[in-house]
């Protein structure tokens, strides 16, 4: 059954043909927008999967992201289950794998899947409250019997003896006044805190994203700001007068009151001198006021001398009985 479509206008024809192309054209142009996390493990996945063009196990093959995702570095590695759990991997980017390494479920061969997320780090895991002091970095196990497939899930992968160790390489300083942690980030997209071991090492027992962290800067309170304080006097010339003579004004004022003081004295002194010399001078006048004495001269002397007994002596024998 054969369907014929007539137009009976040229624009009509132009507008069905856009309507059915356009679709087309836009899936190929445009960049698909920041996919969560758990979304761009699975791309990620892919696209290390098809580093493995020669694959050769234990070597690891960096591996080319979408040019949307320019910045993220991502590294595969094919290894034996049982070789990684008697041996372990010394060096795999910036991890250390130890001995005891196991996985479930259990496959015979496995892929270490590495990320580097570089300034794609606060996109996919955004910490409120701390800042990065150094990129995320992935792990995720995967089953390796197939090299071509896609949208694989993670297998459980934890060390049953040692830790596994991640050395960072750039690390931002430590803002002052704040602590550095190890960020880590499971496949539930829960966070946990550890303790930073020296030389910048952060260390885990299971697969998932790494980081150094440190908290944010708080912004302090607000304090109302104090009342200003009077500036201290400048010395100019005329307050430098003033000064002066205001101390020379003290000096004068405790020169005359010692002064005072000592004119008080004085005068009080003389006061008394004066009543003791008037009072000698009122006996000496009350003892003038008595009977006068006359003068006659003895030699060159002049001395009172009194002229006869004013009260005659009596005898006891001229009392009668």
């Amino acid at each position: 059954m054969h369907m014929r479509l007539q137009f009976r206008s040229p624009e009509k024809l132009v507008l069905v043909i856009c309507f059915f192309w356009w679709p087309m054209v836009e899936s190929q142009v445009s960049n698909p927008l920041p996919k969560p996390a758990r979304a761009l493990d699975a791309t990620l996945q892919d696209y290390a999967y098809r580093a493995f063009i020669r694959p050769r196990t234990g070597i690891p093959f960096d591996g080319i992201v979408p040019p949307y995702l320019t910045g993220i570095k991502i590294s595969a590695m094919r290894l034996r289950s049982g070789s990684l759990y008697r041996r372990g991997v010394e060096t795999f980017k910036e991890f250390k794998l130890p001995v005891g390494l196991r996985e479930q479920p259990y496959v015979e061969r496995l892929v270490l899947v590495y990320q580097n997320l570089g300034n794609w780090s606060t996109t996919y895991y955004s910490l409120p409250g701390y800042i990065y002091l150094a990129p995320v970095l992935g792990l995720l196990a995967y089953n390796g019997s197939d090299l071509s497939a896609s949208n694989l899930p993670e297998l459980d992968l934890w060390a049953s003896e040692e830790a596994i160790t991640i050395k960072f390489g750039k690390v931002s300083p430590i803002p002052v006044g704040s602590v550095a942690k190890c960020a880590w980030f499971d496949l539930n997209g829960q966070v946990n805190f550890t303790k930073l071991l020296s030389g910048n090492v952060c260390s885990t027992t299971e697969q998932g994203h790494f980081s150094i962290v440190a908290e944010s800067a708080v912004p302090p309170v607000p304090v109302p700001p104090a009342p200003p304080e009077s500036a201290p006097p400048k010395h100019t010339p005329t307050t430098r007068k003033n000064n002066e003579a205001r101390i020379w004004g003290i000096i004068g004022s405790v020169t005359g009151g010692t002064a005072l003081l000592v004119l008080l004295a004085l005068f009080i002194l003389w006061a008394w001198r004066y009543n003791k010399r008037k009072r000698m001078r009122e006996l000496e006048r009350a003892a003038d006021a008595g009977e006068a004495l006359r003068m006659t001269r003895i030699g060159s002397m002049r001395a009172p001398f009194a002229l006869a007994t004013r009260t005659m002596p009596n005898f006891e024998s001229d009392f009668g009985a």
